[in-house]
């Protein structure tokens, strides 16, 4: 099998280690979306280790090695000195109203894609306006998928169980 890394995807785990839904669910609850087929055809595909430990509120270097001793690997040193910080500096154009405010764990209950439900939402709205994403999880590949868009983004821990996303089109 291959070496697991903070860059595996984390449908790539779920392909090649029976069993591994079971260990992540085990090693963070938050995980148990995993349960949800419409996440494990969409987001799971993009999401890697680092993004889901992200999402699961643990540090990726942990995540990674509990992986690891999962399937057998040795434990590995990440120098993570250059680590993105999230919460920073809260930018003034949150303050403006959401035109779109979406609920991820809505749309996941309901078997919808939420970054599909999100681009659809941009589409419809104009540049400079918000899109809010509210979870009980900060959704990390939603957000570099926004980003890598061009979006500007912010996440806001609002406690370990709520998190407001929100998405200035570009």
């Amino acid at each position: 099998m291959k070496e697991i890394t903070l860059e595996t995807k984390i449908a790539d785990l779920l392909n090649d280690y029976e069993g591994m839904k079971d260990i992540l669910i085990e090693i963070n609850p938050k995980f148990k979306k995993l349960n949800n087929p419409i996440l494990r055809r969409t987001i799971a595909k993009v999401a890697g280790v680092k993004q889901a430990a992200i999402v699961g509120g643990m540090e990726p270097v942990e995540l990674l090695n509990r992986l690891r001793e999962a399937v057998g690997q040795p434990p590995v040193e990440v120098d993570d000195s250059d680590k993105e910080k999230y919460d920073e500096v809260t930018p003034e154009w949150i303050k403006h109203e959401a035109v779109v405010t979406l609920d991820a764990n809505a749309l996941l209950d309901a078997d919808k894609n939420p970054l599909a439900e999100v681009r659809k939402a941009l589409r419809s709205i104009n540049s400079g306006e918000l899109v809010t994403i509210v979870s009980d999880f900060r959704p990390e590949p939603l957000i570099e998928a926004f980003m890598e868009a061009g979006h500007e983004v912010y996440s806001q821990e609002i406690d370990p169980s709520h998190f407001l996303t929100f998405i200035k089109k570009s």
